[in-house]
This record gives structure tokens, C-alpha cells and sequence, in this order.
């Protein structure tokens, strides 16, 4: 992808980071009971990380249509 901004890279990079910190905090097992981890904190670490994913690569970007742009 080029044209890349600084920001959008440090957007990128900090998604990157909230999933695979949740992906971490998933394999690492809790001490109350070792049989599950923490699932609500590592599905709120993915879904904020795919978010911000999403929004990094401009995927929420708003494009009007060719009916909405006014000559």
C-alpha cells in the first residue's frame, strides 16, 4: 500500500499490538482456575484491535456516491 502516513503506520502497529497482547493474555492462564483464561478482556482486546485495524487501513472512510456529490 503506498502512500502510507506516519500516523496511519502507528494506527497499524498499535492494532497489531492490542490483538496479539490479546492473543497473549488468552495462552497465559489465570490463577483462580487454570483451565480458562481471561476471555472478556481478550475479546475486547481483539475487537478494539480489529476497529482500529479497520480504521487504520481507511476502511471507515466516508466516499460519497456519484448521486451525492453536487455538481
Amino acid at each position: 500500500m503506498p502512500g502510507l502516513s506516519v500516523g496511519t503506520i502507528l494506527e497499524l502497529i498499535a492494532a497489531l499490538a492490542l490483538i496479539v497482547g490479546g492473543i497473549i493474555l488468552y495462552r497465559r492462564r489465570g490463577r483462580d482456575d487454570p483451565n480458562h483464561g481471561s476471555q472478556s478482556a481478550v475479546l475486547l482486546l481483539l475487537a478494539v484491535g480489529a476497529i482500529l485495524a479497520i480504521h487504520g487501513l481507511g476502511l471507515l472512510d466516508y466516499r460519497p456516491s456519484p448521486s451525492e456529490i453536487r455538481p
